[in-house]
């Protein structure tokens, strides 16, 4: 029952409440469309109506006399809730309470998020910076590689012992490799970028031919890996108007994190 209760309340507050204003609107007589809204004497502020509006409209609704309507229908249907909820002195309750509070600090910290944003424009010239450090750090090539990955160089060493024989490398890989992500796929970790890869296995990659196999075990964090360069051929990077956006975000949440940081250095925070 509360789960139902608190889904229902959710959706009101989340707007959805297209189907019930149209059904209001039948039942109910229609309203002047200019003049203030007043709900047993409270004004709802003309502010509220164009907030949802704006909502409304940057989550790609039109803006329609129907959707005017709408809009107010649930604003009625939420001032009228909102003061029975305070005739039974819900307003008060300690809970409920510390909800409205914590509301109101995510109201405020995405403003002053917003705000940061605004104030420090992310440029164009900033951006093509990040995608020339991108494009540098990607390297020239991809390479399509297989590998087997396992815990004890000794075992590794094994395999290519057994590889030298011409043993089959999709089946040892299903056999013997701990690698989830490829070990189904006869290790194949498909074509990518040798950026993708730790540094130990990058640069065991770029020092390869196509068709070669590693001589030695390749050590990294996760364990021994035999690898086999299967392929070679040039970086297609996308293009610069392709990723800006994708760039602009990644830097706009470095920027929040850089003010989050900044505040907590500064901050004088005690466990009493």
């Amino acid at each position: 029952m509360h789960s139902t209760l608190k889904t229902l309340a959710v959706a009101l507050v989340a707007g959805t409440f297209a189907v019930g204003a149209v059904a209001q609107e039948k039942a109910a007589p229609k309203k002047a469309a200019a003049g203030k809204l007043v709900v047993n004497g409270v004004t709802i502020p003309q502010s509220r109506i164009d907030m949802m509006n704006k909502e409304l409209t940057a989550s790609g609704q039109p803006d329609t006399p129907d959707r005017q309507k709408a809009v107010k229908e649930e604003l009625i249907n939420r001032e009228v809730l909102v003061q029975a909820a305070q005739k039974r002195g819900l307003d008060k309750n300690a809970e409920v309470a510390a909800q409205m509070e914590m509301a109101r600090q995510a109201v405020l910290v995405r403003a002053l998020f917003e705000n940061e944003v605004k104030a420090n424009p992310i440029t164009d010239l900033d951006l093509q910076k990040q995608y020339e450090d991108f494009k540098k750090s990607m390297g020239e090539n991809e390479y399509k590689i297989r590998h087997i990955l396992v815990d004890k160089e000794d075992d590794a060493k094994a395999i290519i012992s057994e590889l030298g024989k011409g043993g089959d490398f999709a089946k040892l890989a299903k056999e013997k490799s701990k690698d989830p992500g490829s070990k189904d796929n006869g290790g194949d970790l498909d074509w990518g970028p040798s950026a993708r890869y730790v540094k130990p296995f990058a640069d065991a990659v770029m020092a390869m031919k196509k068709g070669q196999l590693t001589t030695t075990p390749v050590k990294t964090d996760f364990g021994y890996h035999v690898i086999r360069l299967d392929d070679v051929r040039p970086l297609k990077v996308p293009a610069f108007d392709e990723l800006k956006e994708q760039f602009r975000q990644r830097a706009q949440q470095q920027q929040i994190q850089k003010l989050v940081m900044d505040l907590r250095s500064k901050a004088k925070v005690e466990e009493r």
